[in-house]
């Protein structure tokens, strides 16, 4: 395989093409990595193609099929490197090698164990040229979900959380609608329909009553919504409960009623039994549980406990505030995150790629927790 130092301002164009492709489908592939691909003879685009949804054909065949027999002797451009093994489709090295692409541009290594270079390797046996890393890091950003459930088994962790100026989510009263302004609350439906699951504490579910569903954003596909009710206290009539847009779980300890878990389960919902920790459950264990139920991406919206307890122990991958201009004040208002904190500065989570955005009347930052553990 070619360096990045071979790499071309044609391969740098036509990769920026391939990544705006799979860009346009992200959050609608899941587990699957949100791939696009294109074909280009003689600087000129013939075909290009995306993998649209889990357990349908994969970029390269899309791209393929709409190029034909033009794609003979052209290069094909894609994020990702392409399968090599039969699962829920053939492997896309086998379409390529038919098709007489002479060249493969890719711009990252597929963690998948079950390809993990061996595509390329495929690809070079063949007698395609395949250069690999351009562009590289703004692919890995791109399926940065993907990339963390197919390496750990556990899905990425996003905190999400609106606040006041000074770090509040509520008045003293417990009024916390709305802090933030119609443009933020759109965009935060939009993260939702990007997720996998969007997970609440019972807490915010008894004082909000919120639907946890993505229906600002014109959402193909909507969430699952986990809440996490140690005793399974949450109302029969809650919004989670009756809502049918969308599927919720309940994730209890021993310590739940079996009857009142009975009534949830006939009222549609499933309960997930987690081991509990320190009294509640155990979030490390039940994202773990999560991640074999095939959820590479979760949203946390609340509330203040599970925003200190995910944080404190090393469970977020990166997290969104959104800011707002009020100045809210009071000792007894609810802070953005709780629990124990940290004691000393040194401990504390700091945050690495930080970024700051407007959105609307309120500012947005970004960012992902350095040194995670969630990653080991």
């Amino acid at each position: 395989m070619q360096n990045k130092n071979r790499i071309s301002r044609q391969d740098i164009k036509f990769m920026k093409k391939a990544l705006a492709a799979a860009a346009s489908v992200t959050g609608k592939t899941s587990p699957d990595p949100a791939v696009g691909a294109v074909v280009v003879k003689n600087g000129r685009l013939i075909s290009r193609g995306f993998h649209d949804r889990f357990k349908t054909p994969h970029a390269e065949t899309y791209a393929l099929k709409k190029a034909g027999k033009r794609a003979k002797g052209a290069t094909l451009y894609i994020n990702l490197e392409p399968c090599c093994h039969f699962g829920n489709t053939p492997p896309c090295t086998d379409n390529i090698i038919k098709s007489g692409i002479k060249r493969v541009v890719a711009a990252m290594q597929d963690p998948n164990p079950l390809v993990n270079g061996k595509g390329f390797k495929k690809l070079e046996k063949a007698g395609i040229e395949v250069v690999t890393g351009v562009l590289e890091k703004e692919a890995l950003k791109l399926n940065e979900t993907f990339v963390k459930h197919i390496s750990t088994g556990r899905p990425f962790v996003t905190l999400k959380t609106a606040m006041s100026l000074d770090g509040k989510t509520a008045t003293s009263s417990g009024e916390s609608k709305w802090i933030t302004g119609t443009v933020s609350r759109k965009y935060a439906h939009r993260l939702r329909a990007l997720n996998d699951a969007v997970l609440a504490g019972i807490n915010t579910v008894i004082k909000d009553d919120p639907l946890l569903t993505a229906r600002l954003s014109r959402a193909e596909k909507q969430p699952l919504r986990v809440i996490v009710d140690s005793r399974a206290s949450i109302p029969l009539d809650s919004k989670v409960v009756k809502d049918k847009t969308s599927f919720t779980l309940i994730a209890v300890t021993k310590e739940a009623s079996l009857k009142k878990v009975l009534a949830l389960k006939q009222a549609g919902c499933s309960v997930l039994e987690i081991d509990s920790k320190e009294g509640r459950v155990d979030l490390k264990k039940l994202f773990a549980k999560l991640g074999k139920m095939c959820i590479a991406s979760i949203l946390i919206e609340g509330g203040s406990e599970i925003a200190g307890s995910v944080v404190e122990n090393g469970l977020a991958d990166k997290v969104i505030f959104f800011v707002s201009q009020k100045i809210i004040g009071g000792k007894h208002a609810l802070p953005a995150v709780g629990g124990k904190g940290f004691a000393k500065l040194n401990k504390a989570a700091a945050l690495t790629d930080l970024s700051v955005k407007r959105s609307g009347e309120d500012l947005i930052i970004e960012g992902y927790i350095k040194n995670r553990r969630s990653f080991s």
